[in-house]
């Protein structure tokens, strides 16, 4: 997915090799990453989204730049800020601001008629036919092709 142009967000100033803080200003709608490292433009819906009791982009970053127990397998890690965890904090960055502008829209979702299982029950799609509970299989596919074959499209 991606943001209309001038709104999608880009690097301004280079992350450093080991940021050890995320912070945001709404004033210019940058997310501010280490010493000097700067995205934008950061809706503040990207910025606030929650999820998970915390917010994402916070959660996202603490788990990239967190120090491990030395001796674990966390531990075993990149000494410093890759590359894709850019491309991966742009593209969080584009999900969360797209998410964040549909959240009022899904906010209506719960207001409308809801679908009751005897409702289900009476179109025929509950209960859920046996056939549709296990894995599909060629074997229990009874057209035939010439010379009895099974005919795979």
């Amino acid at each position: 997915p991606k943001l209309p142009g001038g709104r999608r967000p880009y690097v301004r100033a280079a992350l450093p090799p080991r940021p050890g803080t995320l912070g945001y200003d709404p004033g210019e709608e940058a997310l501010l990453i280490g010493d000097g490292g700067r995205v934008s433009p950061v809706p503040a819906g990207a910025w606030e989204f929650e999820a998970g009791g915390g917010r994402v982009l916070d959660l996202w970053f603490a788990r990239r730049t967190a120090a491990a127990e030395p001796g674990t397998l966390e531990a075993v890690r990149p000494a410093g800020w890759l590359q894709e965890w850019t491309s991966e904090l742009l593209e969080l960055i584009t999900v969360l601001a797209l998410l964040a502008e549909l959240r009022p829209r899904l906010a209506s979702l719960g207001e409308g008629p809801r679908i009751t299982a005897g409702e289900l029950r009476a179109a025929g799609v509950l209960p859920v036919p046996s056939a549709a509970r296990r894995p599909a299989s060629v074997l229990d596919h009874h057209e035939e092709g010439p010379d009895g074959q099974f005919a795979l499209l």
